[in-house]
């Protein structure tokens, strides 16, 4: 498990770096949380179980490929695929599959954009391709997925089709408020940027060529 540890690290650095550097230049960071999980050795079992995968590393290591993770969570849903962009489009980061069930919810309403991502881990006498599972998704739809996971362990997977229309109704509404915060923030940025402008105070983003400078001259 130590290699997927690693890799976790690994990826959680460059999503913290993403965050700080919004926060810094820009004032203000699409990142609003982030987290990760292993998979418990038991957790691991019971879903090679499910697959029908021998219990051998190199199995293991072929067929699941969700021992780690980093959830990522946004504010707005154009947040979520600009973090995708700007992970994915780094040079040692390699794309093996995207899900984008923002796209193409789940029968159920389940919403998240599913990315599977290797990444190189260096250890002392080798270089470890590291699979890592990234889950980028807004606060609206990481609430209604934590709830809709409690439901479906509590009862089996087996959810009474009453408590399911329920479930699917609340991803609508999820899907309706994020629409509609995303609507109200574009609005007053748009106003706020009027309103600096109009009073003298428009503050510009500081020139990459002032910051090449800087790096330059440390």
């Amino acid at each position: 498990m130590m290699p997927y540890q690693f890799g976790i690290a690994e990826m959680m650095t460059k999503v913290n770096i993403l965050k700080d550097e919004f926060t810094h230049i820009h004032h203000y960071s699409p990142i609003e949380h982030v987290a990760s999980r292993l998979k418990s050795p038991e957790s691991l079992l019971q879903k090679a179980y499910r697959k029908n995968c021998p219990i051998t590393f190199d199995d293991l290591a072929k067929q699941i490929v969700d021992i780690a993770g980093v959830r990522i969570t946004c504010s707005f849903i154009k947040d979520t695929y600009r973090i995708a962009d700007m992970l994915t489009g780094q040079n040692d980061i390699t794309v093996t599959e995207v899900r984008d069930y923002i796209a193409a919810p789940k029968p159920n309403g389940y919403k998240s954009l599913h990315i599977l991502a290797e990444i190189p881990v260096f250890m002392s006498d080798r270089v470890q391709q590291v699979p890592v599972e990234l889950q980028i998704r807004t606060i609206a739809m990481d609430f209604w997925a934590s709830l809709e996971h409690k439901i479906y362990y509590k009862y089996g997977g087996n959810i009474p089709p009453s408590l399911l229309e329920e479930l699917t109704e609340a991803a609508e509404a999820a899907n309706k408020l994020d629409v509609k915060m995303e609507r109200l923030h574009e609005e007053f940025a748009a106003a706020k940027a009027e309103s600096d402008f109009a009073d003298g105070q428009l503050l510009l983003p500081m020139p990459i060529e002032l910051l090449e400078s800087l790096a330059r001259r440390r």
